[in-house]
């Protein structure tokens, strides 16, 4: 199952496809009516809020009938949003004619704004080219470079040069090269190589403009190194030697650098450090406890922090001499994140706010008085957002642990036992998931069932801790968090506990084959996507893509303690003799994340060593990776069948 070109393995997808397709042909209608109510709350044909960069306002289109967004720019703002005064750059609709997939990777603007890098994606591998379109002529350059690895792109000072990453055998972004325009790509230069496997490597200029930061980080430390934009030819910078269980992240303030880093602070603290000297660093913003700093953004006069506060994200604005203000958004379960901030000198900053009943909203904080300019708010048709309501709740974990939840409903839906529910959740590698606002779930809430978004250990909803009691050999407190969640739900009385659904991608595909492998009876359905499920035999095998990376997430089960821990979650390793409710698993045959074997050959045990309750389905797209379809509607209509499975089987 690992030769994706082998034709009995290929064959056997196909029959597994067509087996799958067969169920859903017996519920079209329930899928075209639920495609229809997607495709009736978002505006098809609509633009982007303009972002301004330099002399220019860049935004993107998206027509009716068209499966990818049009890049375009404009001097104004206002012409920037009109089709017809606004100057397009890059149609995707084009450069994606005549594939199955089309992922834009890179779309970065030189200083002059006169080049354009961008890279693209045709298979799903993750494997990119890089062109450069000339914007006065509308044309690439035939600079052309092949496999290229989607870390970042940054431009010399001059726009003479660009920089690039490439990925090794194993996937792994480990190689910083740089490219002079008009010259042959076999010239590239090296400028860093990470030897470390357990390091991936990411790039990117700072907002200042001025330097090209070059990211080398494991799951538990990190190193950087700097290179002037001005002196592309000079060695590149370390800012400070790696030690092991020490992270840290670097960007511009303008004057001197600020950085970001666990060094003495588990949630992380923020120093400075002057320019010429840059190891030499002084403490800003001090450690507090269980306030996670997760991102920060610096602009002349200030500098925004990203934060996550008793499992909810907040922005804190500091000030070159330490004092702070908050950006409040309310109580509400919801995101806030940073837009797209293009310009160093500035006197507003772009964020976007979204919950589980409202769409992404963009505002501009302006940054004197901390007003909020609405600046756009992405339309929703045919929707009444008063019809929903969502709240916050606490689970108590086997071990005594409060895990957060957020559920979200129909007004007219009552909490009290009668309504089924579906679970949705990550939980690993630090990542928050923040409630956030779907269209495609309405269809779930408007015909009365409960959508319920936990944050079990694992993800960093509630500080560094929280992420650490979830890792390694405290992997297990993931899948039992869940579990209490579900428990609670039927417990509190909320929702009908013979009608529970779960769901996940990727290591949340882990955690629902972990969650119905323990309690098999919890849920009537769980849905798989991507899933992570054989976890001894993938983590014991470096030569995959990402294995040596994510021995610090998971452990090496070559070796004890790993060994019995990992075998004791893995879903594969935990199938047998089961009775499963009804089950949809996909996969993509390109995927460099998960690889297509894990679940085929999980679902093959299902069907060859347990009973099942439901239909057990297998899709695997055949000419995509990880993220499924890259077309719009083809992402649409996958989600459709998604939620009339899970409507149909509870």
């Amino acid at each position: 199952m690992r030769n994706t070109d082998d034709p009995e393995f290929l064959a056997y997808l196909e029959a597994e496809n067509a087996h799958t397709d067969t169920w859903f042909s017996n519920v079209a209608q329930l899928v075209n009516t639920i495609d229809g109510e997607i495709r009736s709350r978002i505006q098809e044909t609509d633009v982007s809020a303009p972002m301004r960069h330099g002399p220019w306002f860049y935004a993107s289109r998206t027509v009716e009938g068209l499966p990818y967004p049009i890049m375009c720019r404009a001097r104004t703002a206002l012409d920037a949003v009109d089709a017809e005064a606004s100057i397009t750059l890059l149609d995707v609709n084009v450069e994606a004619a005549g594939t199955n997939f089309f992922d834009l990777g890179a779309f970065e603007p030189d200083p002059t704004h006169r080049l354009i890098a961008w890279s693209a994606d045709t298979s799903g591998d993750e494997h990119h080219t890089l062109r450069f379109r000339d914007t006065d002529t509308g044309t690439d350059l035939d600079d052309r470079i092949e496999d290229t690895a989607a870390a970042g792109v940054a431009w010399s000072s001059d726009s003479s040069t660009v920089f690039y990453m490439v990925a090794d055998e194993t996937e792994r972004p480990y190689q910083v090269k740089s490219h002079r325009i008009g010259t042959d790509p076999t010239d590239d230069l090296v400028l860093w190589t990470e030897e470390d496997e357990r390091f991936y490597v990411g790039l990117g200029a700072t907002r200042s403009g001025r330097w090209i930061v070059i990211h080398s980080g494991s799951k538990n430390s990190s190193e950087v190194h700097l290179i002037s934009t001005s002196d592309v030819g000079a060695a590149p910078i370390c800012v400070q030697r790696r030690h092991d269980g020490v992270e840290y992240h670097v960007d511009d303030w303008g004057d001197r650098f600020v950085i970001m880093t666990n060094d003495g602070a588990e949630d992380f603290r923020l120093m400075t450090a002057p320019h010429d000297t840059p190891s030499e660093w002084t403490e800003l913003d001090p450690h507090q406890p269980g306030r996670r700093i997760t991102g920060v953004e610096p602009f002349d006069g200030v500098l925004a922090v990203h934060e996550w506060l008793d499992a909810q994200p907040r922005i804190r604005l500091l000030a070159p001499e330490g004092s702070e203000r908050i950006i409040d958004l309310g109580d509400e379960p919801h995101d806030l994140e940073f837009g797209p901030n293009e310009e160093f000198n500035t006197d507003r900053i772009r964020i976007v706010h979204q919950s589980l009943t409202s769409p992404a909203t963009i505002f501009d904080v302006v940054l004197s008085d901390l007003s909020l300019d609405l600046v756009r708010r992405v339309p929703t048709p045919n929707v009444d957002l008063d019809h929903y309501r969502s709240q916050r709740r606490w689970a108590t974990a086997p071990d005594g642990r409060l895990v957060p939840y957020d559920l979200v409903h129909h007004r007219d839906t009552p909490l009290d036992g009668s309504a089924p529910a579906v679970v949705y959740a990550y939980g690993a590698y630090e990542v928050s998931v923040p409630p956030w606002f779907s269209a495609g779930r309405l269809s779930l809430l408007d015909r009365g069932v409960i959508w319920v978004l936990a944050h079990p250990r694992g993800g960093g909803e509630l500080g560094r801790r929280w992420y650490l009691d979830g890792r390694l050999e405290h992997k297990r407190n993931t899948f039992t968090d869940v579990l209490a969640v579900a428990d609670d739900l039927d417990t509190s009385g909320i929702a009908d506990p013979n009608r529970l659904a779960v769901r996940g991608g990727s290591a949340g595909g882990l955690m629902v084959g972990a969650c119905v492998t323990m309690r098999p009876e919890r849920f009537s359905t769980a849905v798989a996507e991507v899933p992570f499920v054989d976890v001894v035999s993938t983590m014991s095998d470096p030569t995959l893509p990402l294995t040596v990376t994510e021995w610090e997430e998971w452990g090496d089960p070559r070796t004890e303690p790993y060994a019995k821990y990992i075998e004791s979650y893995s879903p594969y390793d935990n199938t047998d003799g089961k009775t499963f409710g009804s089950m949809l698993v996909t996969a993509g045959l390109n995927d460099p994340r998960v690889s297509v074997h894990e679940p085929a050959k999980w679902v093959a045990r299902i069907r060859s060593h347990t009973q099942h309750r439901g239909p057990l389905l297998l899709r695997t797209e055949m000419g995509a990776g990880h993220a499924g379809p890259s077309d719009r509607y083809a992402a649409w209509r996958e989600e459709a069948m998604t939620l009339a499975f899970i409507l149909e089987t509870i």
